[in-house]
């Protein structure tokens, strides 16, 4: 039994837990944030968002992927970026930013990692 142990221990690999931000969230400028996004993936695939009612370090996010369904959320923003469902928006500087999505295959479950610009409009 002990064998069956070390072989499933050795397919995992340690990973340090990422550290947690320490810094508070704070009021941000809501012009910086409000309005519609848009990007298109290495995939292909073009995507937009639209951040809307920016008070304080809250936002509200309505987000679509390709055909796919239109997601709405409520956000918190902090260290120029916020999270909305399985993605990641980091605002790099007035107007342009980059997202990160991790898309997984239904029929393999395996998780990649898309990444794409994001521009203003």
């Amino acid at each position: 039994m002990g064998d069956i142990y070390s072989v499933l221990a050795a397919g995992y690999t340690s990973k340090p837990p990422t550290p947690p931000s320490h810094t508070k969230y704070v009021p941000v400028d809501a012009t910086q944030w409000e309005g519609t996004w848009k990007g298109t993936y290495s995939t292909g695939e073009k995507f937009s968002f639209s951040v809307s009612n920016v008070e304080g370090f809250r936002a509200k996010v309505r987000y679509q992927s390709g055909n796919g369904p239109i997601k709405y959320q409520d956000i918190l923003i902090k260290d120029n970026a916020f999270r909305m469902g399985d993605s990641k928006f980091l605002l790099s500087k007035e107007g342009h930013g980059t997202i990160k999505t991790v898309v997984t295959n239904p029929a393999t479950g395996q998780s990649t990692l898309n990444s794409a610009p994001v521009d203003r409009v």
